[in-house]
């Protein structure tokens, strides 16, 4: 039986490493798993412990607009990171329906390595009513040097903008 050259070898462990060079990477990336927009009532954040000791309390990280009001429509975001992200900051980034120009909120956040999820919510004066939804947005998690670290958006944000329409002259 005849054996591989050592240098053949080596082209072959160093072709193999190249290739899953991009798989190892990307597994180490900060990543948004899912984001779910909803309007939330005051009473759906009322739990039971609440009653008891007057404090809110929820095993996701709840972040407002206008901390006082809990009445708002929320973007429900599970962050997966490889690494704790102290500092940060969510750019929450928005259109309302009638309006052009988009809006945008940020939530400081400190967090931790692996998997949290974030309820930041525009609460109060800063969302119309509970029948609204977005036209459109995009949800990024910015480091604490302001650098992106993730981000994900609705189909309609990756749209371009529309021209504006053609006027019909009259005849």
């Amino acid at each position: 039986m005849r054996s591989c050259p050592p240098s053949r070898l080596l082209s072959a462990f160093a072709l193999l490493a190249l290739a899953l060079a991009p798989a190892l990477a990307s597994a180490a990336e900060a990543k948004i798993v899912r984001v779910w927009p909803t309007y939330r009532t005051t009473a759906s954040f009322t739990r039971i412990s609440e009653y008891f000791g007057g404090k809110e309390s929820s095993p996701e990280l709840i972040v407002r607009s206008q901390p006082e009001t809990r009445d708002g429509y929320y973007f429900l975001a599970r962050f997966d990171l490889p690494s704790a992200q102290p500092g940060a900051l969510i750019a929450l980034e928005y259109i309302v329906p009638g309006d052009d120009a988009a809006r945008v909120k940020f939530f400081p956040v400190n967090l931790p390595k692996g998997s949290r999820a974030v309820f930041a919510g525009l609460t109060g004066t800063d969302w119309p009513n509970a029948k609204t939804q977005p036209t459109a947005w995009r949800l990024r998690l910015l480091g604490a040097g302001g650098q992106e670290i993730a981000r994900q958006q609705s189909f309609l944000w990756s749209l371009p903008p529309a021209a504006t329409a053609p006027s019909i002259a009259a005849q």
